[in-house]
């Protein structure tokens, strides 16, 4: 019966399956295989389910993940946990012991398991009902935006069952808001002075839809962290919205007397902790999700539907009706020279043996190719990969923080660069992190990837630093000995480079020339004597 779930999955759409192979579904994945799906074996579970995260978030086609029983699922929990945060539609494939094998050491709640971290669980139980149970999994996660573990148990698997075509999957159609919601709505932008649309990830396909009623209405557009790129090449992008905001994004934003979500949660990243919407403002949010609005900030008018058919409607609403909102030639011009944090003055922290990381993320994006994908681990880095290097489109951003784990940013990268694989993939890592999840370096290493890893390397796991060092508290339990990351990177059988001054990246302009057939690290040593900005933010919202 193994054949004839990875069959189904194959006949359903399923191009690309990440994981490990063990007894428990060594035969799921060989049938995946055999027809035509792409195997891509990584060297933990976790960097499996991360890299299928975020290979689906960058191309848009839901991944599989194959694990073994138990210890194997138990493994990818973390990289699962982040998926199902984020509502990423993905199926992981868990081998499970036989109903009777009640003593296996391998036994555990396995559906306990997927809805502790937000997760479906999903069972296939017999050879008649194995292609509509397959086939109802991979609906779940793709109609409702679901994680899904699909539990196989290895006595089911091993039963003779019969391939047949999977029923068609309903043709969705995109959900209409309420006439009253969208009249609603409507009214509050005629209303508006100065309107800002912040649009999330719940709005990544309706670009052109937001852009159009924010011409009409004036608005300024902003994103989330996950939308990133969104919005590149309009005038009147602020960029992301939040903790990461730019000095003058953070103003605008401040200043604006109407403030529309489009698939935005609005939670205090976005928000800073609710101190960037100001109080007198009106905040509408429109989702898919009812139980979206409203959950980590007040909405005065929730509009539940599609964002892109919403925005169409009440554009359709305005009747021609057009106002200027806060698009005048002094906001313009003041964009123009100050919507990028590498725009914003700074003093430079670097010496002789450290490198400033903005100094050092500024040369590099002006170094690396337009066409780029970046994904980015977690840490007090983070917000200068993230804000410094420019992107050309939503597709070339992968965020995985829903979970705030470090040790996601080599897998997210990893799946980044499949699911876009005309482009330069760029992974973000602090030191921390990039050990956390080092496994994966032979993973990238293996496939031949020409990825360009950079390493925030401060010998530390600095948000605790920076967090716990002012009050007096010893740090020897997150401070580490000064180690040698290009070393480990050459063990590795890469290229890298350590870097200390901007005049030590000359190596990656070489690399970039090509043929870039090996990944290259680099390994930033970088002046850590103050927090990043945005975790200065983060910490006085506390």
């Amino acid at each position: 019966m193994a054949d004839v779930v990875g069959a189904t999955l194959a006949r359903l759409g399923a191009d690309h399956v990440f994981g490990v192979v063990g007894s428990g579904n060594f035969h799921v994945t060989n049938a995946l295989v055999a027809h035509g799906v792409r195997f891509v074996a990584t060297r933990h579970e976790g960097g499996a389910a991360t890299a299928a995260d975020a290979y689906t978030r960058v191309s848009g086609r839901p991944a599989l993940v194959s694990v073994h029983q138990g210890c194997g699922l138990t493994n990818a929990m973390t990289g699962i946990a982040e998926a199902a945060k984020s509502r990423t539609p993905m199926i992981v494939l868990a081998a499970e012991p036989a109903a009777s094998a009640l003593r296996s050491n391998f036994r555990v709640d396995q559906d306990a398991l997927a809805h502790a971290v937000g997760a479906s669980s999903a069972r296939v139980h017999g050879p008649d009902t194995a292609v509509a149970e397959t086939a109802a999994a991979w609906q779940l996660a793709v109609s409702d935006r679901r994680t899904v573990i699909l539990n196989l148990p290895l006595d089911v698997q091993a039963m003779p069952a019969t391939l047949t075509d999977p029923e068609p999957l309903p043709v969705p159609v995109p959900l209409s808001a309420p006439a009253a919601s969208t009249q609603a709505l409507t009214r509050l932008l005629t209303e508006a002075q100065r309107p800002i649309f912040i649009a999330g990830r719940g709005a990544l396909h309706a670009r052109a839809e937001i852009e159009d009623l924010a011409e009409a209405c004036g608005a300024l557009l902003a994103t989330s962290a996950v939308a990133k790129g969104l919005f590149v090449g309009n005038p009147w992008n602020l960029d992301v919205s939040g903790g990461f905001a730019t000095p003058l994004a953070a103003e605008l934003i401040t200043a604006s007397d109407l403030v529309v979500a489009w698939g935005a949660s609005l939670t205090m990243w976005t928000t800073r902790h609710g101190a960037l919407i100001n109080p007198a403002a009106t905040v509408v949010q429109v989702d898919l999700e009812p139980s979206a609005i409203g959950a980590h900030h007040r909405a005065d008018l929730g509009v539940v539907g599609d964002t892109a058919a919403c925005a169409t409607a009440v554009l359709a609403a305005l009747g021609g009706a057009t106002s200027a909102g806060q698009r005048s030639d002094r906001v313009r011009a003041r964009l123009s020279t100050a919507a990028r944090w590498r725009d914003v003055p700074f003093t430079d922290d670097g010496d002789a043996t450290h490198i400033d990381p903005r100094t050092l993320t500024v040369a590099l994006d002006d170094l690396l190719p337009a066409e780029r994908v970046i994904g980015v681990d977690s840490g007090n880095f983070m917000g200068y990969p993230s804000m410094f290097l420019s992107v050309p489109d939503h597709h070339g951003f992968c965020f995985t923080q829903a979970f705030q784990s470090i040790g996601l940013g080599l897998a997210t990268a990893l799946g980044a660069a499949l699911a876009r694989p005309g482009r330069l993939p760029v992974a973000a890592c602090g030191d921390g992190g990039f050990l956390m999840g080092i496994a994966e370096l032979e993973t990238i290493r293996r496939l031949g990837i020409g990825m360009l890893i950079v390493v925030y390397n401060d010998d530390a796991y600095g948000a605790e630093v920076h967090h716990f060092g002012p009050a007096g508290h010893a740090l020897d339990t997150v401070v580490f000995p000064e180690t040698d990351l290009a070393a480990v990177a050459r063990g590795h059988g890469c290229q890298a480079v350590t870097v200390r001054t901007p005049a030590d990246l000359e190596p990656v302009a070489t690399w970039l020339a090509g043929p870039r057939d090996v990944p290259l690290l680099v390994d930033a040593k970088i002046a850590a004597g103050r927090p990043s900005w945005w975790l200065e933010e983060a910490f006085r919202g506390h």
